[in-house]
This record gives structure tokens, C-alpha cells and sequence, in this order.
């Protein structure tokens, strides 16, 4: 994933975000259709950069009743007089849906950090759906499988030592950061995060219901602001709760610019060394390129996002859960 700031040629934006779509043939065929549509691409160019990914742009045309179809329904929908409600819908809207297939990767790095109790606080926490990693059990297909949580199932194919963990988490705090946290017991907010999951995506849409059920049953602790700003509140939060405190964030930093995006690294660096946190991140490799660096093996075309633990690379994931790569060197010391 790239930072997302970084992308300001709308077109080439369009034919990236087709070859990360291309698990859905609907959203494949829009994007690859807007790319070459100038008309269309004049019009999402007035949108603030962050506002025209295409992932918020399909949603909110769907938000306004498109079915997912042929690309001449949705240009007629952009180009029409629905495109003014349409467009309130992107500029208040955002692309949060936290795919909870991610704590397929956090659990096993959780594992990393010994058995004492944690205190969770997630950066771009959206509803603070992945903060309930013990809510689940975990099968780590050619790894082994965590059971025991009573909650749903999270599976993922898997290659290399993933450090299975013996048992799941204590977590003593959970704490979200998010500019517009979504509120996990209003029937619109998640009627929303269901429609950021992609046409054909069917397992992704049952897999995200369930989540927020889970949730719904102790709704995290939500502050609304900028991650930076936030942070120290966030970590004042979990460490009153007796659990180390474990910062992490997942396909979040790529909403920073590139200012923010280094200030992110050096305070979190920072508050590692200084002993005052761990620090779990699960980023494309150009958002924070330092980590993917570090890496001893670099990605393979189905891994993009770089997984990383206090600052030190311990392997790739794919997309909403797809595949988990470990790599083999040790982490220790």
C-alpha cells in the first residue's frame, strides 16, 4: 500500500487501486474504467487528495443505492445529479473499516512480547474492532491454531515459523485513536463499514458482522482526534490500567503525510527505547520505509504489507487477511 498523500496523479491512482481491487471483478472494472476516463477524472479531481481513493468514492456512489453493475451506472451516478450528494457523502465520510483479519498478524506478535497482561491502543481505530484480539481463536494454516477465546474463527494461510502463541492475551485496557471514531452500537456508522467491503466479497462482509458483535458486547474506549495528538492521552489511559502498554496500527499510517508519517516513527522509536511501550505496525513499505528496509527478505507479489515489532521487521501480510509470511531470522536481543 502507498502512502496514500503521496498519490497526486488521480489516474495512476485509478489503474494502482485496480490491481489492489482485483479480488473484486466490479471494483476492478470501475477503477480500470476511471483511469481512462477523463471526464470522470476531471471531476474526482476537485476532491481533496485523500478523497479520491477509490475505495471511499465506489462506497459512497453504493451509500446512495448503485448496485454493483455495469461502469456506465456509476459514471451516470458521477457524472448526474446525484454526484452533489454523492460528494458530501466522500467529503464527511472515510475509509475505516479495520479488517479484523489483521489480528491474524497482531496475535502471533502480541506472542512476542511474553505472557504479562497488556493494554491495548490502536492508531486509526475506526470502531476499535481489532482491539479485541482475545475475543477470537486463530488457525495459522502449515503454523498451528489458538483456540479456547469462544468467538469467532480467524483463518489465514501461512508460511514460515510463526511463533504460535500458547494462549491469548490478557488485555487490561482498550484504547482507539481516530479523527471520526465510529460508534459501534449506531446502526448508520456500521451500515457504513459494511459498505466499504468490496463487492464479492462476501466472507469479508460475515467476517466484519461478526466482528462488530463482538464489540458491541464491551465497546472499546474511543478518543476523537489527530493519532499524534492523542497519543499521550492514549498511553496515559493503558498504563493506569496495570497492562503494558502495546501501541499498534495497521494500514493507518498511510493517511499521515510525510511529515507526520516520520514524527510517527521517531516518537514511537522514542517511547520503545525510553521502556514506555511496545510498538506493533502493519504498513505498506514505502509508509514507513525504514522498517521495510530492515527486513531480511523482501515482499513477494501476494505480501504487501510490511509487519513490523518495536521498529524491527518480522514479516509480510497480504491485503484483508490473505496470507501471512513469516520471516525465519530470530527477533531476539
Amino acid at each position: 500500500m502507498l502512502p496514500l498523500n503521496d498519490l497526486t496523479d488521480i489516474r495512476a491512482s485509478y489503474l494502482l487501486h485496480a490491481a489492489e481491487m482485483s479480488t473484486s471483478p466490479c471494483y476492478l472494472a470501475w477503477a480500470s474504467s476511471v483511469a481512462d476516463d477523463p471526464e470522470v477524472l476531471r471531476v474526482l479531481s476537485d476532491l481533496p487528495t485523500l478523497k479520491q481513493q477509490a475505495n471511499l468514492v465506489f462506497a459512497a456512489a453504493r451509500w446512495h443505492g448503485l448496485e454493483p453493475g455495469p461502469y456506465d451506472d456509476l459514471r451516470a451516478m458521477l457524472l448526474g445529479p446525484e454526484w452533489p450528494a454523492v460528494r458530501a457523502t466522500i467529503l464527511s465520510r472515510r475509509t475505516q473499516t479495520n479488517e479484523v483479519a489483521r489480528l491474524t498478524a497482531l496475535i502471533p506478535a502480541l506472542g512476542m512480547l511474553g505472557n504479562g497482561p497488556v493494554a491495548l491502543v490502536e492508531l486509526g481505530a475506526s470502531a476499535g474492532l481489532c482491539l479485541y484480539p482475545d475475543r477470537y481463536d486463530y488457525r495459522w494454516d502449515g503454523a498451528g491454531e489458538l483456540r479456547g477465546s469462544g468467538g469467532p474463527m480467524l483463518r489465514i494461510p501461512s508460511l514460515g515459523p510463526v511463533p504460535v502463541p500458547v494462549a491469548h492475551p490478557r488485555i487490561t485496557a482498550r484504547v482507539g485513536i481516530d479523527l471520526n471514531p465510529l460508534d459501534v452500537t449506531d446502526e448508520e456508522d456500521m451500515s457504513w463499514l459494511l459498505t466499504l467491503i468490496w463487492p464479492g466479497h462476501d466472507e469479508r462482509r460475515d467476517r466484519l458482522a461478526a466482528a462488530i458483535e463482538v464489540t458491541r458486547a464491551e465497546p472499546p474506549r474511543l478518543l476523537a482526534g489527530d493519532m499524534l495528538d492523542r497519543l499521550d492521552d492514549a498511553l496515559e489511559i493503558a498504563a493506569a490500567s496495570g497492562g503494558t502498554p502495546v501501541v499498534h496500527h495497521s494500514a493507518a499510517a498511510a493517511y499521515l503525510d510525510e511529515h507526520d508519517r516520520a514524527e510517527l516513527e521517531t516518537r514511537m522509536r522514542t517511547l520503545v527505547a525510553a521502556g514506555r511501550c511496545h510498538w506493533i505496525s502493519l504498513e505498506g513499505p514505502r509508509v514507513i520505509p525504514s522498517l521495510a528496509a530492515g527486513a531480511p527478505n523482501p515482499p513477494d507479489a501476494d505480501h504487501h504489507f510490511c509487519l513490523a515489532v518495536d521498529g524491527r521487521a518480522v514479516g509480510w501480510f497480504r491485503g484483508h487477511g490473505a496470507a501471512l509470511r513469516w520471516d525465519s531470522r530470530p527477533t531476539s536481543g
